[in-house]
């Protein structure tokens, strides 16, 4: 039984790095699900409060990294609210059309379409579409980051 546990676990971890690229799928809560799976499936005493800790705080920076990392790029670019609505409807909808360049192509022509209702130039609004462009990147490898570390405390846990 512990190696079905085991496969889907894994699963769950591999599956958590398709979020990053399918906003609609919750990376994070796919990595909490292996971590609890472990926890009740296969070993309730092995995990630490150190490593329960840890995973939170690390989950709390990723929700932190995405939503600073879009606000600096956007804002710094000049983007208007309507313009950052844009590009999160954008990441939604670009999930199911042409994937997964949807997730680049429609957030960046929503937010240019956004920000020239605005009545900002074309010249600003394609500025704010391509920060958005490379806040979503950004972003994007941030989180990549996080959840390696998180898998890392969970197997560091698990090991030690």
């Amino acid at each position: 039984m512990d190696i079905i546990f085991w496969i889907i676990i894994i699963a769950c971890f591999i599956f958590s790095f398709v979020g990053l690229v399918y906003p609609i799928i919750p990376s994070v809560l796919l990595i909490w699900v292996g971590v609890v799976l472990y926890h009740f499936g296969v070993n309730s005493n092995e995990l630490t409060w150190i490593t329960w800790t840890m995973l939170g705080l690390l989950t709390v920076f990723i929700f932190l990294a995405d939503y600073l990392v879009n606000l600096h790029f956007v804002d710094k670019a000049g983007g208007s609210q309507w313009g950052m609505r844009a590009a999160t409807i954008g990441l939604i909808v670009g999930s199911f059309v042409i994937p997964p360049f949807g997730v680049i192509i429609v957030p960046f022509a929503l937010v240019l379409i956004a920000e020239m209702i605005q009545k900002k130039t074309f010249q600003e609004s394609i500025q704010v579409a391509f920060a958005t462009l490379i806040a979503f990147f950004s972003g994007t490898f941030a989180k990549a980051i996080i959840q390696l570390i998180m898998i890392g405390v969970f197997v560091f846990g698990v090991i030690f």
